[in-house]
């Protein structure tokens, strides 16, 4: 059925709205693709709609090939699956929260797991009706704090995801690569470049994890590679550690006064005028041990304070942090949390008192006389000699060695990542760089399998845990990512894939023959399966069509005007910014290209 904008439901606006901040953002609701609910909410218009269908028809085609069959299931799930997978407490604020009038807890669904884990263990029974792959398109929800840039963040969204079953490691193992090649080829139908990351599995679990990210410099993630084609998120990027150093030769720990030194730069500075090295090497950041506080509070709110221990010369990465303390809160510590711990003194903490005899008394670390933990990063290996806080107002303690004057309580890999860092497999170093993540895919083993009791009964007639993977694709995220990346200062551009129409047809101008000449193109396009947006709307401007047309995004425009008389229309391809006059004859064949 030809769609007409005289009668189409279709509000264009010719300002940005106040709480757009990207691109994307604002062009999608001035185009009168979106508009905003309530913050991460929105209602979708008929052309929003349209663009997202084709998204989804694409991510479905994969899918099926891939032999993932759909299902679908409700957003508003029970408390019931999430609370024996640990999930209920484990996501925290994230998730949406609510009872019914009988006081049953419910949930609004973030990811389905546990119900596709039910599921299947409700139908499945043998190993021989594995392996088997499922998938649904879907909405989530989660409570971001700070929903933003519309699609990009909000609190309510539409991904695919799938979930793989198998009875051993190695169909597992293959269910994985064939969701991973399917995802390939759905970002390159869709045009999106895209980095294939290792990964943290945060909340989701699972021994293998790999993000499809889009760099680009919005991106909210950061993410490494090297030249011999290292790539993982910056999470998951894994540090590298020297080789333990002997003891021998190394100086005796050594006291010094440190007054007015109250960051690393002065310290530094002050070290190289007070107590100057034999051979003239110059005290650097990266002798320095920088000794944080952070306060951990996990589900049953239980506060305990961390000391990590990284170089001087590098900050702690906060999302690093997070994946470092699963399921906890972390933060650095309070004021009230130093006044509660007075062996820790505060701008001057390290890990060891020295006595005046040269004795040293290890003050952090379980064995430690505070008793707080203490977990180091993995440069501070042992034999390593660092310049520290040395637990007393204005002093410092030079020549401290890692294993000789103090141990830690376990290695955490929390410091900032740069450029120049070894790639862990050796294959050089490392670039940093921003992403956006597209796609997620995850080797989820047995953990939910083991807590929902879902077991089949093997060749030998023993029942076995299945072994699942999970595949998620964000589609609104996609949809906003593409209007991100396609589109001028002048409206939108879309890649036909997903264009919500094959061509955007214009009828310019008041002599009726144009509109009678418009009508019979857009019924022969019709004709021939080429989906037309029709500009028929009798009292509007060209000045306002023209516009529309190119704030809309339909990446082929057909204008029908004065020209129409003469049989030619003009043609605009937006993507390649070409303008040209054709027969109307032959723009069927144009499109056709």
């Amino acid at each position: 059925m030809l769609t007409r904008l005289s009668n189409y439901f279709l509000k264009t606006l010719r300002e940005d709205p106040a709480d757009a901040e990207v691109p994307s953002h604002k062009l999608l609701v001035r185009a009168g693709y979106l508009r905003r609910q309530a913050p991460g909410v929105f209602g979708w218009m008929p052309l929003g709609l349209r663009v997202k269908e084709k998204i989804e028809r694409v991510v479905r085609d994969e899918m099926l090939a891939a032999g993932a069959h759909e299902v679908h299931f409700p957003p508003l799930l029970p408390r019931e699956p999430y609370e024996i997978s640990g999930r209920w407490e484990e996501y925290g604020d994230a998730l949406f929260r609510l009872q019914d009038r009988h006081g049953a807890d419910y949930l609004l669904a973030p990811t389905h797991e546990e119900v596709f884990t039910l599921m299947v263990k409700d139908i499945v029974s043998s190993y021989k009706e594995l392996p088997l792959t499922l998938f649904q398109i879907q909405d989530k929800y989660r409570d971001e704090a700070r929903p933003r840039a519309g699609l990009l963040r909000g609190r309510e969204f539409t991904m695919k995801d799938a979930y793989s079953f198998d009875a051993s490691d190695e169909g597992l193992a293959q269910s994985y690569q064939r969701q991973r090649d399917a995802y390939e080829r759905i970002f390159q139908k869709l045009g999106l470049e895209y980095v294939i990351v290792s990964a943290d599995a945060g909340a989701m679990g699972g021994s293998k994890s790999e993000e499809f990210l889009l760099p680009t410099p919005i991106g909210e993630d950061t993410f490494v590679r090297s030249a011999g084609g290292y790539a993982a998120n910056v999470e998951a990027y894994v540090s590298t550690a020297p080789e333990p150093q002997p003891f021998d030769g190394q100086p005796a720990a050594h006291v010094f006064d440190s007054p007015d030194t109250p960051t690393i730069d002065t310290l530094v500075a002050h070290t190289n005028r007070a107590l100057p090295r034999e051979g003239g090497r110059a005290w650097t950041a990266a002798d320095t041990l920088k000794c944080l506080v952070f306060a951990v509070t996990d589900l049953d709110g239980a506060r305990e304070l961390v000391v990590v221990a990284i170089p001087g010369d590098r900050d702690a990465d906060m999302k690093r942090v997070e994946v470092a303390f699963p399921n906890h809160e972390v933060e650095s510590a309070t004021p009230a949390d130093f006044a509660q711990h007075p062996g820790l003194v505060k701008g001057y903490i390290g890990p060891t008192l020295i006595g005046a005899d040269g004795s040293a008394t290890q003050v952090l670390g379980e064995a430690g006389s505070t008793g707080i933990r203490l977990l180091l990063d993995p440069r501070i290996a042992e034999g390593t000699a660092w310049v520290t806080g040395a637990n007393a107002d204005e002093q410092h303690v030079a020549f401290l060695v890692a294993g000789r004057d103090f141990v830690g309580d376990g290695i955490v890999d929390v410091a900032s990542v740069r450029d120049g860092d070894p790639a862990p497999d050796g294959s050089g170093p490392i670039e940093t760089a921003r992403g956006m993540e597209i796609g997620h895919v995850f080797q989820l083993g047995r953990k939910y399998a083991e807590a929902l009791g879902l077991k089949v009964l093997d060749e030998n007639g023993k029942l076995v845990t299945v072994t699942m993977g999970s595949y998620g694709i964000g589609v609104t995220r996609i949809m906003a990512i593409l209007a991100e990346l396609n589109h001028d200062d002048r409206g939108l551009i879309w890649p036909r894939e997903v264009a919500p129409f094959d061509v955007h047809v214009v009828a310019t101008g008041k002599d009726p023959a144009i509109h009678e000449a418009a009508e019979t193109l857009v019924a022969q396009l019709e004709n021939a399966g080429i989906d037309v947006l029709f500009d028929d709307r009798p009292k509007v401007s060209p000045g306002v069509k023209f516009g529309d047309a190119e704030l809309l995004g339909v990446p082929r425009v057909v204008v029908v005007g004065r020209d129409a008389s003469d049989g030619v229309a003009e043609v605009r391809d937006r993507a390649a910014g070409t303008q040209d006059k054709i027969a109307l004859t032959d723009v069927a064949g144009w499109l056709a290209r």
